[in-house]
């Protein structure tokens, strides 16, 4: 029997297929935005998916340990609630279930075309349609819908030698699980929330574990649980319940996030990053090792319990530096330092605000999202991007958080997206496409809040900053502000055009 998340894997698009929405990727907001659109009305609406499955980052990344640093009862659609969640922070095979089980009760999953990649999307005046161009043909389409993520493509870094690596090297977010690591000596380059997550759970398998971190993380304990079974029966059989407990934990995370806009009240959960640090690690050289040099929340929080004891093992080394070379199976470090090994584990990000997507999607001119940014991303509202009418970005730049859930962006979001389809709908426009003027606007108010958040003056170097060094990823406010000033689709930012009943021809 076939899997329902592959039911249309053997479906080829027709020549062409139209349809009033195509939505770009079936992850979490692929799946949102589809759901969004249907209870707006959108019946004619596709999702184009590379893959064969659904799930986008969910999906991607199995490696051993991965799990959600987001309350179990946050990370989840408020549309469709999960009491059955077993741990207070859910596992990626539990939330990829989670997302295979929505899509399949809002019957989502039949308007997935899998193994569909978008090869180019192009906005086309007269017609007043996209144009996308994948391997099994065009589609056409009134609205776009990129739901692509930015926890998507791996960053792979230019290492000398890296290419000529004898051994196994692959990124956490395409695990080798027919590589067994028991016994072998690893290399693992990079720090981040994927590298905390596994390195506790290869350290007791490899032989050597060489940790090259070129920054310090500030790792907090987690505060993770099993879900007894009589707590998932009572969160079941009374909902009201479960919204308590979702709207304690956004309360909190809320109050978490006034410290990122105030970087001096963030120094009590600094204290608490610092007394969990000393406590795990008693030795002085490594602790210093592991100590951040700039404030917490300048770069992504992190939660793990068990990360700093790994590290405290016999059989692993932390290299405080990034990593200069690879020669043959020597890994050798910017301070000089090097390690011999058999496998290289790269936990180094993903292109966020370089998104491959941005290479793919053009205007009416044939210039790409990516000519337009020029390496700063930039969308009003996070949401709509001028030139580029009837398309919408999910997840989009300036949206960030540092403390909420993504559930929670996207779903501000999409209240908005089908406000302005129905707006559209009902107006009699053809295509709508925000005004130069009023996204320049709100890049320039975004900025400004920015300036004394800790994204900008915590002193480190994150993924909120774009190439140019501007943090193109970050919202200044809180969530609770993204969701009233997404609550509500102002027409009035937008240059629209329509067509005469009796001419059929455009009119603005």
């Amino acid at each position: 029997m076939p899997r329902p998340d592959d039911a249309q894997d053997t479906q080829p698009a027709l020549e062409p297929f139209d349809v009033e929405a195509l939505v770009i990727g079936s992850g979490i907001s692929g799946i949102g935005a589809a759901v969004a659109l249907r209870q707006a009305g959108v019946r004619n609406l596709v999702l184009l998916e590379k893959a064969d499955r659904l799930g986008g980052t969910w999906r991607d990344n199995t490696y051993p340990g991965c799990a959600c640093d987001v309350p179990s009862a946050l990370y989840s659609y408020s549309f469709a609630p999960n009491p059955e969640w077993t741990r207070a922070f859910a596992g990626q095979a539990e939330i990829r279930a989670y997302l295979t089980d929505t899509a399949s009760r809002h019957g989502i999953t039949p308007l997935i075309h899998f193994r569909t990649e978008v090869i180019r999307a192009q906005w086309q005046p007269g017609e007043a349609r996209w144009h996308v161009d994948t391997g099994r043909g065009r589609y056409t389409a009134r609205f776009l819908i990129s739901a692509a993520g930015p926890w998507h493509e791996p960053l792979t870094p230019d290492i000398p030698g890296l290419a000529d690596f004898p051994g196994p090297v692959f990124h956490s977010s395409r695990w080798r699980h027919d590589h067994p690591l028991d016994g072998t000596r690893v290399a693992v380059v990079g720090s981040g929330a994927s590298a905390v997550q596994f390195i506790p759970a290869i350290q007791p398998q490899v032989s050597r574990l060489h940790l090259f971190q070129r920054t310090a993380q500030w790792v907090l304990p987690k505060p993770d649980h099993y879900v007894p079974r009589v707590e998932r029966q009572l969160m079941r059989r009374f909902p009201a319940a479960q919204r308590a407990l979702r709207n304690a934990e956004y309360a909190a995370l809320e109050a978490l996030g006034i410290g990122f806009r105030h970087p001096s009240l963030l120094r009590a959960v600094q204290r608490i990053g610092s007394v969990h640090l000393r406590a795990t690690v008693k030795d002085p050289a490594l602790r210093q090792a592991l100590t951040p040099d700039y404030t917490l929340g300048c770069k992504r929080l992190l939660l793990s319990n068990s990360y700093y004891p790994a590290l405290t093992r016999p059989n692993v080394t932390v290299h405080a530096t990034a990593v200069d070379s690879i020669q043959g199976n020597r890994v050798v470090g910017a301070d000089g330092s090097t390690a011999e090994v058999d496998t290289v584990i790269l936990a180094t990000g993903f292109h966020i605000l370089d998104m491959p997507i941005a290479t793919r999607v053009f205007d009416a001119d044939g210039a790409s999202l990516d000519d337009h940014w020029k390496g700063s991303p930039d969308a009003y509202l996070g949401t709509t991007v001028s030139g580029f009418p009837n398309a919408f970005v999910l997840l989009g730049p300036h949206l960030g958080t540092g403390h909420s859930s993504a559930f929670m962006v996207l779903e501000a979001q999409l209240a908005y997206v089908a406000a302005a389809v129905l707006h559209s709908r009902s107006a009699g426009w053809t295509s709508m496409d925000v005004r130069p003027e009023v996204q320049a606007a709100f890049r320039a108010e975004v900025q400004q809040a920015l300036r004394p958040t800790v994204y900008n003056t915590g002193g480190c170097s994150s993924y909120y900053l774009d190439a140019n060094g501007v943090n193109s990823f970050s919202w200044p406010w809180s969530t609770g502000r993204m969701r009233r000033r997404l609550d509500r689709f102002d027409a009035e930012a937008y240059t629209t055009t329509s067509r005469s009943p009796s001419s059929g021809s455009p009119r603005q």
